[in-house]
């Protein structure tokens, strides 16, 4: 019974994961960020390694993602996401920081 409820986790998270994904590729994220490889900008995964343990990292990532920025992966700006609703943002962020790289 607790295998089969494993499974049923495994496959809920998989599919979360699917549904938060394909909500990015909505927003363009996905046009210069992978997951796990650098794009244009850094990986996901990359990201959750840089603000793992780090107090009020997502807040930090919610303004990043919000306002954009240079400097701190290349010189390459992030350009700012102002049409991205808070629902959205704090959805995508969250899911970021679980990310394993």
């Amino acid at each position: 019974m607790l295998a089969a409820l494993g499974v049923n986790s495994a496959c809920a998270q998989q599919a979360e994961s699917a549904k938060v994904e394909a909500l990015m590729k909505t927003y363009d994220c996905m046009n210069c960020h992978g997951i796990d490889k650098r794009i244009v900008g850094p990986a996901f995964a990359e990201v959750a390694a840089k603000y793992k343990g780090v107090g009020g990292a997502e807040a930090k990532l919610m303004e990043k993602v919000r306002n954009g920025g240079s400097g701190a992966w290349g010189p390459v700006p992030m350009p700012p996401n102002p049409k991205l609703s808070d629902a959205d943002l704090k959805t995508f962020v969250t899911y970021i920081l679980t990310l394993k790289k």
